[in-house]
């Protein structure tokens, strides 16, 4: 039996609708909201230094907001509270906030002058269209006095660019503090906090050093690193006082000797 033209025409007509219609059904599925569960974390330093602001970062993701092909279409929100025994000038901003598609959101803790432990404890919640889930996790951040390394640059007689000097503790770096241009008899305070949950009995060194100058800036000494030794004593009864008392190594006035604008002096010019 031969099917004319016209007839099959007429059968696709018929079956247009049906077609759209499954087509109709299927897509609404691509496009629904992803099952997967609310995840979330926040990351940054577990211990601060008392009257220090740090940055902290939280992420969060998944839920109903979110669909199976990774796009956001509702609300990603966290919300943070503070525990501690003492939250006089504790404060974490902002306290919530939205995401952005994948993005973490920064938030800024400004410690107290009270050494405490201290607790973030973070809600992340997932809305769309009446859809909600959330997850809650905790985090802990130990809030100490530091030990303090302190120490004044001089440039006595000349033009200084800026500069770095390394701070160092047992002969491992813990940090940098950059030194501004100086002129000539201009002073820098240097001042660099060590946060830790304390330190063995026994003699440690900290040391300010310019080993990464190779030689273009030295001390009046000529030599490219001061050092002071302090002494902690055996462990206190109780481990949170001991970690609280800071100690300050005070290095005094350090005079820079060679600088970096001899350095800078061009050849002869050829005849």
């Amino acid at each position: 039996m031969k099917v004319r033209p016209a007839a099959v025409i007429v059968l696709a007509l018929l079956l247009a609708p049906a077609l759209f219609a499954a087509v109709g059904v299927l897509a609404p599925s691509a496009r629904a909201a992803g099952t997967n569960a609310v995840t979330g974390s926040i990351t940054g330093p577990t211990i601060v230094a008392t009257q220090s602001t740090t940055r902290y970062e939280v992420s969060g993701f998944g839920g109903p907001a979110v669909l199976a092909n990774g796009t956001v279409v509702g609300n990603i929100t966290f919300y943070a509270t503070l525990v501690g025994s003492n939250l006089t000038g504790v404060t974490l901003s902002p306290s919530s906030s939205t995401f952005t598609s994948n993005q973490s959101k920064a938030a800024d803790l400004a410690a107290g002058n009270t050494s405490e432990t201290l607790t973030i404890d973070v809600m992340v919640s997932s809305v769309y269209q009446g859809k909600n889930q959330s997850t809650n996790f905790s985090y802990s951040v130990n809030i100490v006095r530091p030990y303090v390394v302190s120490a004044t640059i001089v440039s006595p007689t000349s033009w200084v660019q800026a500069f770095a000097v390394l701070v160092t503790l047992d002969g491992a770096v813990v940090g940098n503090v950059s030194v501004p241009a100086l002129q000539p008899g201009g002073t820098y305070q240097v001042k660099f906090e060590y946060s830790t949950l304390g330190l063995s009995a026994g003699g440690h060194t900290f040391g300010i050093s310019l080993a990464q100058e190779h030689g273009l800036v030295t001390f009046a000494n000529g030599q490219t690193q001061y050092t002071d030794t302090v002494y902690i004593t055996g462990p206190a009864p109780d481990y949170t006082l001991w970690y609280v008392a800071g100690i300050v190594a005070f290095f005094g006035a350090i005079f820079i000797f060679t600088t970096r604008v001899a350095a800078r002096r061009r050849g002869a010019t050829r005849r």
